[in-house]
């Protein structure tokens, strides 16, 4: 039975927040098709409907990926990781679309030493001094 359990809600740190503007007849719309049942919340109406966008539009991305050589969802970079980089000379360029993130012991000194560039469609979570000695790294 536990098998068949699938996770509603993604986890906290599985999410970035946004914020939107909408007029007051879309909100208005939004809020009815909630009170009929269509949807648990505004979120879920909101959710949804970025979802079927990017169904919608799912070849055209999966192209774009492939054309910019993007790595695709959850990317991490640990210490070990940019330390092996460092002593075989490589710079790397850091290209994803999801979430990339850099271990919280790399020092601003390693990234700078191993990171060319930095491309991330999506979100980067880095320590705030990671992210200014990549900041003229950073598309």
């Amino acid at each position: 039975m536990a098998a068949n359990v699938h996770e509603l809600r993604p986890k906290v740190g599985d999410t970035e927040k946004i914020t939107i503007n909408l007029g007051y007849v879309d909100l208005g719309h939004i809020d009815l098709l909630v009170q009929d049942g269509f949807y648990s919340n505004r979120t879920d109406f909101i959710r949804t409907a970025i979802r079927n966008q990017i169904e919608r539009h799912a070849e055209a991305a999966k192209q774009s990926v492939a054309r910019r050589s993007l790595d695709l969802g959850l990317r991490h970079y640990s210490r070990a990781d940019l330390e092996a980089a460092r002593a075989a000379g490589q710079m790397l360029d850091i290209r994803v679309l999801g979430l990339a993130s850099i271990a919280k012991d790399v020092s601003p000194e390693l990234a700078r030493a191993t990171i060319a560039s930095i491309s991330v469609l999506g979100a980067l979570q880095a320590s705030a001094a990671i992210k200014d000695a990549l900041a003229d790294r950073t598309r």
